[in-house]
């Protein structure tokens, strides 16, 4: 009972904590869009909300899986430019934009790691990086998004649901910030979890367990990619400007590492905890000092918790309540 309290097995049900988790997001977005005036918190916290998913969807495949993605920047980007697209050619809503990007990405996904899944360690790191450099090299050069320029992207005057556009996206955000999290917490308490664990502790063992390893890693591979997109897809809309410098943004990909480890990445609560913190620091040292100091800072804070809790805050958490129960 001891170890089984200590390792947290004793939660809700997944299909309980969806919707304990919806009306808990419910309650905050009403409450957020209520008592809140001043825009720009809604700005700050919409780039918060962002690093979760990204945050969240980077773990899918780097903690559950065991598989370092560096290229979180081209799924994100994917969706971002498939919004462009689709502004350019389409009166579609946002929040279908979000699906179509997520589609993209997932495709994208799907065929990097069909691709590259058979690599291991250092070398699928160095694949996807080299994704990241290929999809920013094919969006410099296509005219139609508007190519190294970048391009200009109209917000609409008026938000389809009450309150201004920037608490619109941010509704989005908040939304598709509580689906990830609901589906990484259900992963991790189901049989495909089990089977994203045997593969991160040992691939081989569990092939020749009969895991269906190559299945499951492309699940992982394709799941974590449309998330990323679908995070990626609103960004038009709330940079209003959008180009390959910003779009591919070194930040989006160090920002998607570093949240889960210093978070903790066996635990789908260890995102959230890393971005959360991460994202709040970035956003005050933005507001005081200089964005300029944010990868600085991830840096300085991904060395600390490397050297003091190597498993993250929540594995530091649960070492302490398990030496507690002894």
């Amino acid at each position: 009972m001891r170890e089984r309290a200590a390792r947290g097995e004793a939660g809700m049900s997944p299909g309980k904590f969806w919707i304990v988790s919806f009306v808990a997001a419910a309650v905050f977005l009403v409450l957020t869009r209520w008592l809140i005036d001043n825009e720009y918190y809604f700005f700050a916290a919409y780039q918060v909300l962002q690093f979760i998913v990204l945050a969240t969807a980077w773990n899918i495949l780097g903690g559950y899986t065991g598989y370092t993605n560096f290229g979180t920047g081209a799924f994100f980007a994917v969706g971002a430019y498939t919004a462009v697209v689709l502004h350019k050619t389409t009166t579609l809503p946002v929040p279908v934009m979000m699906l179509v990007g997520g589609v993209s990405s997932g495709i994208v996904g799907f065929g990097m790691g069909y691709l590259t899944l058979r690599l291991k360690g250092v070398f699928f790191a160095i694949a996807t990086l080299a994704l990241a450099i290929v999809a920013q090299t094919l969006i410099v050069n296509w005219d139609f998004v508007g190519g190294s320029r970048g391009i200009y992207v109209i917000r609409p005057q008026n938000s389809p649901i009450y309150g201004s556009y920037i608490q619109y996206l941010y509704s989005l955000m908040l939304a598709l910030t509580w689906i990830s999290v609901a589906i990484a917490r259900t992963i991790e308490r189901s049989t495909l979890g089990l089977g994203f664990n045997a593969i991160r502790d040992d691939e081989q063992a569990a092939e020749t367990a009969g895991v269906p390893t190559l299945r499951l890693k492309l699940i992982s591979t394709t799941l974590s990619g449309a998330l990323m997109g679908m995070s990626g897809a609103p960004l038009p809309y709330y940079v209003t400007y959008l180009d390959p410098a910003s779009s591919f943004n070194l930040s989006y990909a160090v920002n998607s590492v570093a949240m889960p480890m210093i978070g903790g990445m066996t635990s789908w609560i260890g995102p959230v905890i890393g971005a959360v913190l991460l994202g709040t620091i970035q956003q005050l040292a933005t507001v005081t000092i200089s964005s300029a100091l944010n990868l600085l800072i991830v840096g300085v804070l991904l060395i600390v918790f490397v050297v003091i809790a190597p498993n993250g805050i929540v594995g530091l958490v649960q070492s302490r309540r398990r030496a507690g129960l002894r």
